[in-house]
Formats: C-alpha cells, sequence, structure tokens
C-alpha cells in the first residue's frame, strides 16, 4: 500500500444557531486596528438617519484578517468570472471620509 502524501484534514464543520443563522444584512464597514487586533464594525445606512445603527462587530487578530482579505478576494474574482465586473459606485461628496471608514 503506498502512501500518496500527506492527508489533507476534512474542513471543520459549522454550526449556526436559529438567531445567527439569519444573519444581519450590512451596506457598511468601519475598520479600525492596533497592534493585536482589527475591529470591523459591520452597519446599515438608512435613508433619513445621520447615524449608522451597528448590526455586528467582529473582533479577529491580524493573521486572521489578512487570511479574510484573500478569501475575500478569491471570492469577489469567483464572483465577476461568474456574473461580470461589479461596478464602482458612483462619486459623492461622502468619498471624503476617513480611509478607514470603508
Amino acid at each position: 500500500m503506498s502512501d500518496k502524501g500527506p492527508k489533507i484534514p476534512n474542513a471543520p464543520k459549522l454550526t449556526l444557531t436559529s438567531e445567527i443563522g439569519l444573519g444581519h444584512y450590512s451596506n457598511f464597514v468601519s475598520i479600525a486596528h492596533n497592534f493585536s487586533e482589527v475591529l470591523l464594525d459591520f452597519g446599515r445606512t438608512l435613508p433619513g438617519r445621520e447615524d449608522i445603527p451597528v448590526v455586528a462587530r467582529i473582533t479577529m487578530n491580524p493573521f486572521q484578517a489578512k487570511q479574510l482579505l484573500r478569501a475575500l478576494s478569491h471570492n469577489v474574482q469567483m464572483y465577476e468570472q461568474s456574473f461580470g465586473p461589479i461596478p464602482d459606485p458612483p462619486a459623492s461628496d461622502n468619498d471624503a471620509q476617513s480611509s478607514t471608514t470603508h
């Protein structure tokens, strides 16, 4: 019996509570960081409101943030291969916001 290389471990099984499984819609994210953490505040901008309610806050270490960046980039590429390019939003006065707000 020949060994064909290292065995690849099975991917972990994700489990979701019913509340988490419903998810949250977000059309805004604010990103901040320090030496050891990256903080992502996901929010929802709403017409007629000046504030942006945060619907989820995710804190991760920089290594995981970089892995997330790679995974998002890969998935956007796959999406655009299937459905065509994602257009950039039109320029607005809000583009002058802080560089940590995306």
